[in-house]
């Protein structure tokens, strides 16, 4: 609960930089800020389980563990928004401050112990991302970016919106623990698995899961690149933390039906997400794909809910830094161009070696490719799988791993056997130390696995 105050607090922080004209000193505070909110995550992962306001708030080692990968993720994203915005100093604060009121929303998400305060959450993660994809106000793309984002988004939170309804009809209550309890021992009015339906179909939306993900490609292309970046890191990582946490929660024995719509959700997202991603010649819409792809891996971890949470946040941590390190190079690559075509990485590998290795590296782990934490995350969660005797569904994911290897290698050969387009442009420091950091979090995952797994 004080983590969560901490960041609301640095949000508006940040608002009052902008009436004091101290815009130069907002990012340096907020990482400040943010570093000093991880520790008092760190002191809360440590603690008892607490609950605050008659159970609107859960704190546990489940939203600690992710709200501490949410920060870290919002460290990295805020850092690089001091190169990306310093055409538009004047609107700094206004862009930082909405990341931070993002990530309050984020951590509400998986802090909920009422579905009144997971609604609240996901509307105020929404907004903030609403806002951003449209954010660039001069350009068509990015206007029907948010128009489009906007539009599906209020479809999907109408969907959870009547969803919640329905449970509520059904229980009389939006207490998460009373409505499990509930669940187990009374018989159940038919509205109640009908909201639960609704309820998970909006949260396919927000994931982006098959056959929900049609805005993704189009809202990730038109979105300005570091908005790009926030949507298919953080916003995916808090969308599927929360659907596991619901589905947790609220459905402690999943039926046989309900675990086939999974299998089938799953094959289906990872299949079309590669395949689709195999014909992308724009970076942003095939990495697009790509998370449509990692949406289906990580809905697996649904197929065993009583021991797969350490294995969720192992792939979400290894996915999110492989994606920041590969947008840090596409910031800086994309900077002056007016689009993200897979022709300006033409001889990036003989321009800015640094730059082209790390992009490798972290194509290299959303792949899945030793050493990377990539192919762990992967390891783990199909050893899981099979022994939930799914084996037909891992079969049908090593197949699709595969195939993604096509189109991150259509990149990568891209960067090293073409010819540059232009010169050799300079490179912000802030750019190299994101990624640096991002890619070397990533190998240290694959190297030390159980720091991670072993937090849930």
């Amino acid at each position: 609960m004080n983590t969560l105050i901490a960041i609301i607090g640095l949000g508006i922080l940040c608002l009052l930089f902008e009436i004091f004209d101290a815009r130069k000193a907002i990012i340096p505070i907020v990482v400040i800020g943010l570093l000093a909110v991880l520790g008092l995550d760190i002191s809360e992962y440590n603690a008892a389980p607490t609950y605050h306001y008659n159970n609107m708030i859960v704190v546990s080692k489940f939203s600690s563990a992710f709200s501490g990968l949410f920060i870290i993720l919002t460290i990295f994203l805020v850092s690089l928004g001091n190169k990306f915005y310093e055409n538009h100093s004047t609107k700094i604060s206004d862009f930082i401050a909405i990341k931070i009121f993002l990530l309050a929303g984020a951590v509400a998400m998986v802090s909920f112990g009422n579905l009144a305060m997971f609604f609240l959450g996901i509307e105020v993660l929404s907004i903030a991302l609403y806002v951003l994809a449209s954010s660039n106000r001069l350009s068509i793309k990015s206007n029907e970016a948010g128009l489009k984002y906007f539009l599906m988004g209020s479809f999907a939170s109408g969907i959870i919106l009547f969803g919640i309804c329905l449970i509520y009809g059904a229980m009389g209550s939006f207490d998460i623990v009373e409505i499990s309890e509930l669940s187990r021992s009374a018989e159940l009015p038919v509205w109640f698995p009908i909201g639960i339906v609704l309820l998970f179909i909006g949260m396919l939306f927000k994931i982006a899961a098959v056959p929900f993900h049609f805005w993704a490609p189009d809202v990730y292309e038109g979105s300005p690149a570091l908005t790009t970046a926030v949507m298919s890191t953080l916003a995916k990582v808090v969308a599927i933390a929360t659907l596991y946490k619901l589905v947790k929660t609220m459905n402690a024995d999943i039926s046989p039906a309900f675990q086939l719509i999974i299998v089938i959700v799953s094959i289906a997202s990872m299949t079309v997400g590669n395949i689709m991603a195999l014909r992308q010649i724009n970076v942003k819409r095939m990495l697009a794909f790509s998370g449509i792809s990692h949406a289906g891996f990580m809905l697996m971890t649904l197929l065993s809910t009583a021991k797969s949470s350490g294995t969720l946040l192992y792939y979400t941590s290894a996915y999110a830094l492989a994606g920041i390190a590969a947008f840090a190079v596409i910031l800086y690559v994309c900077k002056t161009r007016e689009n993200e075509d897979i022709t300006n990485f033409h001889g990036l590998g003989k321009n800015n070696p640094l730059m082209a290795a790390i992009l490798t590296a972290s194509l290299l782990s959303m792949a899945g490719i030793p050493i990377f934490g990539g192919f762990f995350a992967k390891l783990f969660l199909f050893s899981q799988t099979i022994e939930s005797e799914f084996v037909v569904l891992v079969v049908i994911a090593v197949i699709n791993s595969i195939i993604s290897v096509g189109y991150y290698f259509k990149l990568i050969l891209a960067m090293y056997t073409k010819e540059p387009n232009e010169a050799k442009i300079p490179t912000p420091a802030v750019y190299y130390a994101v990624a640096v950091i991002a890619i070397v979090l990533n190998i240290a995952l694959g190297i030390f696995p159980s720091f991670v797994l072993d937090l849930l």
